[in-house]
């Protein structure tokens, strides 16, 4: 089973930074996409960003430009560096990866527990 943890979501005043960080763990053999998705109340999820092993990266286009998805793959960790941020950031921030827990496994999605992010003054 693959876990993933997500950390350093808070409160921060509009036009500050915010750092989430999402670190895998469990029975891994290899992961492929992680991502961030959000969800504020009363809307669907949404994806944020997304990187791939060979680290390419989507964004969504109301964060291209002010956000950052970076991963370390030694460590099995997704980053998400939040800059400007703005009222309508304001969401429960969730760590997406899709991971094969032995060779040969069929790849399957794993989620965080979410963390939530307030952008206001």
């Amino acid at each position: 089973q693959v876990q993933l943890v997500e950390s350093g979501g808070g409160l921060a005043q509009p036009g500050g930074s915010l750092r989430l960080s999402c670190a895998a763990s469990g029975t891994i053999f290899s992961i492929n996409a992680m991502g961030w998705y959000r969800q504020a109340p009363g809307n669907q999820r949404e994806l944020v960003a997304s990187i791939n092993s060979d680290g390419r990266t989507t964004y969504a286009d109301s964060v291209k430009g002010r956000f950052a998805i970076t991963r370390d793959n030694a460590k099995k960790t997704v980053y998400l560096q939040m800059n400007s941020l703005k009222p309508d950031d304001t969401a429960v921030y969730y760590c997406n990866a899709g991971a094969r827990v032995f060779p040969g496994a069929s790849e399957k999605n794993y989620w965080g527990q979410g963390t939530q992010v307030t952008a206001s003054s």
